[in-house]
């Protein structure tokens, strides 16, 4: 039985992996690649499409032979998309999965396995991990030893390569899953006896942080909903990774408001050469779509919010900020304006970018 069983996965891993590769499978290439007589090759296609793990692309026409395509019950990969930005020598990895429970195991092992990286935070799905350029070692093994850790962050040309060390549920996720994320160029593996490493790349991309504000009116409309609609609108296509959207509120004193004050930001991931498109994009977007005159974007590229601007982000939810302000302090700071007076608020919204929402949300609550 333990030898059907072998044979069974041999031949189905073989089936799944033309199918990755071709699209279809014939009995053909599975006889060549297995080493194995036509008959025993046509025996075990006819077995798994009987089972339901192979389906029947192209019945056999003439001298055409029949194509087949590997089926799964497993997902092909829990991990949807793995990219990464950078600023110097700083990186922050972002690894959608399809499961909080998955992004929660791999954020928890990576924090204590040691190696390169520096924080940890789980949005929902979503694992966002800053980690530093070079190498550190990371202690993998079975428990009380972390499962997977990362233990060394390189640049190559315009790639960002990272090197995990992992063992157990993670090793299968590395083989078999990772390279089919979306983001991820290659892996390459290495094996250990039973611990599995490999380099997973994937582009150096930048991290933009867009702020909206002032496009609705006290007639209807929201800034998180147009902001939404935004990141929704310049994430088509891959050229563009969407992160996140953020509510933040500011001065609720300011008279001239629509109801309590809040603006929005937009994170995505974006090529370095792609970033004046997607700026022209979302002015284009927002200009045609705000329900005010006042309506502004604000945009910041990188992963750190600098001293002065998050000094702003303070002042524009105590005190009444100018238009001139706001101007000199995305000056300073390397941030872009665009539109009318809702740039104060925008930027403001950016200033406050990478805090903890129960900042974002309280402005009585102090930050540094």
């Amino acid at each position: 039985m333990a030898s059907v069983l072998e044979h069974r996965r041999e031949y189905l891993r073989l089936m799944r992996q033309f199918t990755q590769d071709a699209g279809f499978f014939t009995v053909t290439d599975i006889q060549k690649a297995a080493g194995i007589p036509r008959s025993t090759a046509q025996d075990w296609v006819t077995r798994l499409v009987r089972e339901g793990c192979v389906l029947v692309k192209k019945e056999k026409s003439g001298r055409a032979a029949a194509r087949y395509a590997a089926l799964s019950a497993i997902p092909e990969s829990t991990c949807r998309r793995i990219f990464t930005t950078t600023d110097g020598e700083q990186v922050e990895v972002f690894h959608d999965c399809m499961s909080g429970a998955c992004a929660a195991f791999c954020g928890y092992h990576h924090s204590h396995a040691g190696g390169v990286v520096t924080a940890v935070e789980r949005d929902g799905t979503l694992l966002r991990e800053c980690a530093r350029i070079g190498d550190a070692p990371v202690s993998i093994g079975l428990p009380p030893h972390s499962a997977v850790g990362i233990s060394g962050v390189r640049y190559v040309g315009d790639h960002i390569v990272q090197r995990i060390r992992c063992i157990g549920g993670p090793a299968y996720s590395l083989t078999d899953m990772m390279s089919r994320a979306e983001g991820v160029v290659r892996v390459e593996l290495d094996h250990a006896g039973g611990i599995v490493e490999g380099n997973v790349w994937t582009q150096a991309l930048t991290h933009l942080t867009i702020g909206v504000d002032d496009t609705d009116s006290k007639e209807g409309g929201a800034t998180f909903a147009l902001a939404l609609a935004l990141l929704r609108q310049i994430s088509v296509g891959r050229a563009v990774l969407p992160i996140s959207h953020h509510v933040v509120m500011l001065n609720e004193k300011i008279e001239n408001k629509t109801a309590g004050n809040s603006a929005s930001y937009i994170e995505v991931a974006v090529h370095p050469s792609r970033i004046d498109r997607v700026m022209a994009k979302s002015r284009e977007f927002v200009e045609n779509e705000t329900l005010s005159p006042e309506w502004g974007l604000a945009f910041l590229g990188g992963m750190t919010v600098p001293a002065g601007l998050r000094e702003y982000g303070r002042r524009v939810r105590e005190e009444e900020v100018s238009r001139a302000e706001a101007d000199e302090a995305a000056r300073q700071s390397g941030a872009v304006l665009f539109g009318g007076n809702g740039v104060i608020g925008a930027l403001g919204a950016v200033a406050l970018a990478r805090l903890p929402h129960e900042i974002q949300l309280d402005p009585a609550r102090e930050f540094t």
